[in-house]
C-alpha cells in the first residue's frame, strides 16, 4: 500500500498561511470511483481513501509510514518567495 505525504498548500480563498503548518498522510486510491446511476452520487469501495492523518512534522509522518510497513513518496512543499512591497509604490510615477 502507498501513502502520499505532504504538506498542504493554502486555500485559494486565503490570504494568510493558517493551517498550512501540518504535514498530511494520504492514502492513494486502490480502486476507481464510480458514479452511481440512481441517486448521481460517487462511490467507492475504497475505505483507505477517506483516512487523512494530520502530523506536527514531516518526521512524525515518516516514522509513522516506515513502522507499519508502508511505501510513502514525501512531496516537498513549494516555498514562496515574499515580495517585498511599499504602500508608496502604489503612487509612484514610473514614467
Amino acid at each position: 500500500m502507498t501513502v502520499r505525504i505532504y504538506k498542504p498548500a493554502k486555500n485559494a480563498m486565503q490570504s494568510g498561511m493558517r493551517r498550512t503548518g501540518n504535514w498530511v498522510l494520504e492514502f492513494s486510491p486502490e480502486q476507481h470511483k464510480h458514479l452511481d446511476p440512481l441517486m448521481g452520487w460517487t462511490g467507492s469501495g475504497d475505505m483507505h481513501g477517506q483516512v487523512r492523518l494530520k502530523f506536527d512534522s514531516r518526521e512524525h509522518a515518516v516514522a509513522y509510514a516506515e513502522k507499519h510497513g508502508l511505501d510513502y513518496q514525501v512531496i516537498e512543499p513549494h516555498v514562496r518567495k515574499p515580495r517585498i512591497k511599499s504602500y508608496a509604490d502604489a503612487f509612484a510615477y514610473k514614467g
